[in-house]
């Protein structure tokens, strides 16, 4: 039988998410300070976010003739700027697709191509690399805007702000869209193999998992008390879904965050009395051993919440220890809006390693390699159903049939088990999937660009643990040309090689180990499963002292 929530389900108004955020009803005032930015203090009150974005669709409309459906790729760091152009793309009835802001020109001009994006929005420093991502897909640059403090001297790219429709003869309206069909996100997910696919977000999918997710965390958040820190990327579906949610129902000040720096956070902690945090666990990592925290008073600190990756029972002890701070669980995905599970707030230690319990409106099924149920206890794949999961990946309906079982149950790629209780495990991932710090890394693109330098001959890619950073890094294995003689200095040579092509996550810091071949099932699948009990080996043997 699928398990089911502990909650009852939660009404689901069918509305489109600019409606949700700026015209439901809420608690706190017009003027009350929302958004933060922790370098400048530069702010916005719920008015000015509401007032700002409609202003900034209204120009979207005018200056651009911008139609339902059509899509702003994102390309920045944090900035408070973004939230307010999100919400008023949103009133125009466009798309929203975030890219990260550390990609390379090739990986960024590969998002704005299959997205089929109409414009993008940048920072000042990020310009030449947005100049020629737009030269490569044959996007006007008249079509990149900027967002942030910093303005284009010369003229050639007008600032969000300028985008209005003031000459208008004729004020445009807010564009009418389905929520159930019409798109509010197209973030960019490796979904279970592959290089990135656009994971295609409903404005009722995201509808649904904020109301979903209210019944947990937002349900004890107060607007004149409690305040979090945006470091989560919002180029991320754990900022967009989960960040600013929180913000926007509770009233939560955010304070953000353009780029983690551990000692800035304590700074901010300290300073603006910061009460709730959603991180991924290297940060929780860092909060619990890194020497710098003991410098700073976070005892405003209430909780933690730790997501996108699996987190150590030894971690949370550890913050407990030095901060007296609950760590607590999640698990999403793209694909799931991205909130599926969740750890109440006194659950942290009675069950530690899990990661919660079905938010509402949800069920869940574990199945074995032939796609039967497994009895209850025993692992297997997590299948989902519920109005959070996405309408299937941009442009590529084919992979409907692997991603999707014909009853319609989302097949996540990741093993779990459950206990009688309710509470989920996750145990292991069937993807190939490497996760550093949160971010996805594909095995394939990386192996797709190893194998075109000639002195190698096959690669493969694995994620290996390292404890330090409490992370997955990439490791290649490499099997060389005949004539090619493996050294110290070429496996330093292909580490530096690569990362001058990739974004920093997607680096070899896991370095690169020769091997004379790369184990492959008949068929020519990559037995990664080989080399992970490999690279174990290997890495449990000790290091020789010099």
């Amino acid at each position: 039988m699928p398990v089911k929530p502990a909650w009852a389900d939660v009404h689901v108004p069918l509305m489109d998410l600019w409606s949700m955020y700026m015209e439901q009803p809420r608690d706190y005032p017009d003027d009350h300070t929302l958004l933060v930015d922790c370098d400048t203090k530069r702010s916005y009150t719920f008015a000015q976010i509401r007032d700002r974005s409609i202003a900034f669709g209204k120009g979207l409309k005018h200056v651009l003739g911008w139609a339902k459906g059509d899509v702003l790729a994102f390309f920045t760091p944090n900035s408070i700027d973004t939230p307010i152009v999100n919400l008023g793309l949103l009133w125009a009835g466009g798309i929203a697709s975030p890219a990260n802001p550390t990609y390379t020109v090739d990986e960024l001009a590969r998002q704005l191509r299959d997205s089929r994006a109409k414009a993008v929005i940048t920072q000042k420093e990020l310009l030449p690399a947005t100049r020629a991502a737009a030269q490569e897909v044959g996007l006007p640059l008249d079509r990149i805007f900027l967002l942030g403090d910093a303005r284009d001297e010369s003229g050639e790219h007008m600032h969000w702000t300028e985008v209005d429709a003031g000459g208008a003869w004729i004020q445009p309206r807010k564009t009418v869209v389905d929520p159930k069909r019409d798109l509010a996100y197209l973030v960019y997910s490796s979904g279970t193999t592959g290089l990135p696919k656009g994971v295609m977000l409903s404005h009722y999918n995201v509808v649904a998992n904020s109301h979903q997710s209210r019944r947990i965390d937002v349900k004890l958040l107060s607007w004149d008390y409690d305040s979090q820190i945006g470091v989560l990327p919002l180029f991320h579906q754990y900022g967009l879904g989960v960040v600013l949610n929180a913000t926007f129902c509770s009233g939560a000040t955010c304070v953000i965050m353009p780029r983690f720096n551990l000692e800035k956070a304590c700074q901010l902690i300290q300073d603006h009395r910061i009460t709730f945090l959603y991180v991924p666990p290297p940060i929780v990592l860092a909060l619990g051993k890194h020497p710098v925290v003991a410098k700073y008073d976070l005892s405003s600190l209430r909780w933690i919440n730790s997501a996108a990756a699996p987190l150590s029972r030894e971690l949370v002890a550890a913050v407990w220890e030095r901060l007296k701070v609950g760590v607590k669980q999640g698990y999403g995905l793209s694909e799931t809006s991205p909130t599926v599970l969740m750890q109440l707030q006194d659950e942290w230690w009675r069950f530690q390693g899990s990661v919660g319990r079905l938010v509402p409106n949800m069920e869940a099924k574990i199945v074995d390699e032939g796609g039967e149920e497994v009895e209850q206890g025993e692992a297997g794949e997590l299948l989902l159903r519920g109005p959070n999961i996405f309408q299937g990946y941009w442009n590529k309906p084919e992979l409907n049939k692997e991603t999707f079982t014909a009853d319609g149950w989302f097949r996540t790629g990741d093993v779990f088990h459950v206990c009688p209780k309710g509470y989920f495990y996750i145990t292991d991932r069937i993807k190939e999937l490497i996760k550093y710090k949160g971010f996805q890394v594909p095995p394939a693109e990386l192996e797709a660009k190893l194998i075109g330098r000639e002195d190698i001959a096959d690669v493969c890619v694995i994620g290996v643990w390292d404890p330090e950073q409490h992370t997955e890094i990439p490791r290649a294995y490499v099997v060389l040309r005949a004539d090619v003689d493996q050294s110290d200095e070429l496996a330093e040579d292909i580490v530096a090689w690569l990362g001058e092509r990739v974004a920093p996550a997607k680096r070899l810091r896991g370095g690169v180990r020769f091997v004379k071949e790369i184990p492959k099932s008949q068929t020519g699948k990559i037995l990664r499963r080989v080399l992970r009990e490999q690279a174990k080996e290997e890495d449990a043997r000790p290091k020789a002292r010099l």
